[in-house]
């Protein structure tokens, strides 16, 4: 593994990543786009895996975020200035560099949560030779999970609000809720998730047209036991990338033997010959019907 600093075009340092692949040939190229909250940390043994298998793997964080948020992580989120569309041009910063490290192969995005959400909003997005979109869905409340649903109008209506407003950042972390995130990306955010389309609907044609761009394959995996997502979530996701092949695989923890596998598990080691296998089979035969079978 090799740690970078990357610079977007707005001068913001980024850290990332890379696992060089294993072996003389690189079977592809594959950025990790990671959940709202979740440190690149948590991707590190499945992308160290993935490169054993002969990828070259590059992961990173938002800004604000993990190795992103400035030395030691000291920097205070109070007054950063960032949102998800800031975020969406950190990811086109990742692709661009891991497209220089490997400019011959194939470049593929899997997305946890957020990081499916966002490569619509990609200005790079020609470089994507496919998605594989993992436990991601829309964050509109209704699409949420019933045990989520329960308490998430106090989270976005009282919680969110009074909490960003009293520390200019949302404490998460303190508050043992996502994790702590600027100001304006959880305040954005709770505008989507308040929209019955989520991004799409509460951002308007102009987001809408840079979905319907998108033509590069869309696979969704669907955890039956996801604890946040729910198929109908993942559904409404997908299909805001009308013009592009996509599907969705439902996985049910016994179909891989397991007890649990929820909205975080897919990327634990326990899941090597199962799960992770059936990503990199899905990454080198990413041939997808141009009809939607979601």
């Amino acid at each position: 593994m090799q740690g970078l600093s990357l610079t977007t075009n707005e001068g913001v340092t980024l850290g990332a990543r890379l696992y060089r692949g294993a072996g003389d040939n690189s079977k592809g190229a594959v950025l990790i786009g990671g959940a709202m909250g979740v440190r690149q940390d948590y991707y590190a043994p499945f992308a160290g895996w993935l490169a054993s298998q002969g990828f070259d793997v590059m992961t990173f964080d938002y800004r604000g975020m993990g190795d992103s948020r400035g030395a030691g992580g000291a920097r205070s989120l109070r007054g950063f200035d960032a949102d998800l569309y800031s975020w969406a041009r950190d990811y086109d910063t990742a692709i661009d560099a891991l497209a220089g490290h490997a400019p011959d192969a194939p470049l593929y995005l899997i997305g946890h949560s957020l990081g499916a959400q966002l490569p619509g909003m990609l200005r790079n997005r020609h470089r994507v030779a496919g998605l594989l979109s993992v436990a991601a869905g829309s964050g509109y409340w209704r699409d949420n999970a019933p045990p989520l649903r329960r308490s998430i109008l106090y989270f976005w209506y009282a919680l969110v609000p009074v909490a960003t407003r009293l520390f200019g950042y949302f404490p998460g972390k303190r508050l043992r809720k996502v994790g702590d995130l600027p100001r304006g990306v959880i305040l954005q955010w709770r505008r989507w998730c308040l929209d019955p389309r989520y991004h799409v609907g509460a951002e308007g044609e102009r987001l809408r047209s840079q979905f319907e761009q998108v033509r590069f394959p869309v696979v969704a995996l669907s955890m039956t036991d996801d604890e946040l997502m729910t198929e109908r979530g993942t559904r409404v996701l997908v299909d805001c990338y009308p013009n592009a092949p996509r599907r969705i695989e439902r996985i049910a923890p016994a179909d891989v033997s397991a007890k649990r596998i929820g909205h975080f598990g897919f990327f634990r080691d326990q899941f090597q010959s199962s799960l992770w296998a059936r990503s990199v089979a899905l990454l080198q035969g990413f041939q997808l019907p141009k009809e939607t079978t979601a």
